[in-house]
């Protein structure tokens, strides 16, 4: 694992989020599709959401590093199994060969945006529309934040599956 590029790519929704939520791009939008006043985005320690923010992309991170890279699967269906690290077993040799002929296939930035797109539209988007639904949000509020986080895990999973 690569965990500079893993701590790095956790930081485009920082970035992202600086941009999107600014008030030349969605900000406006977001402030009054959410009920957020200028008086409560005063409020509240910005160094803890900040810095929670940035664990929980790390978090975000390791997921859809997983989602991008399929050969991580691979070498999952044999944990356990102690002749897995054994070059000289059989199982070692085959996952040895496996690595050496296999590993770095769809490993492009352009595959990890597809995945990063997929997981947007197919797990961002669903859970934050159930979670603006029982909040009483509207469509606008649903599609902006959806928006933001398929961005988001698109630029990230373009950067895991190319760099990790």
């Amino acid at each position: 694992m690569n965990f500079p590029v893993l701590l790095l790519t956790s930081l485009i929704p920082l970035v992202i989020g600086f941009i999107w939520y600014n008030n030349f791009l969605f900000g406006k939008a977001w402030m009054k599709a959410s009920g957020m006043t200028e008086e409560k985005m005063k409020g509240g320690n910005m160094a803890v959401i900040f810095g929670l923010t940035y664990v929980f992309s790390i978090m975000a991170s390791m997921v859809l590093m997983f989602l991008v890279i399929h050969q991580a699967s691979v070498p999952s269906i044999f944990m356990g199994d102690p002749d897995m690290l054994d070059k000289n077993t059989e199982l070692g040799r085959f996952l040895e060969l496996l690595n050496t002929k296999y590993a770095y296939n769809y490993r492009t930035f352009k595959h990890g945006m597809f995945h990063g797109t997929i997981a947007g539209l197919f797990f961002a988007l669903p859970v934050i529309g159930m979670i603006a639904l029982f909040e009483r949000k509207g469509w606008r509020y649903i599609l902006i934040h959806a928006g933001f986080w398929t961005l988001c895990l698109m630029l990230m999973g373009g950067v895991l599956c190319q760099f990790m």
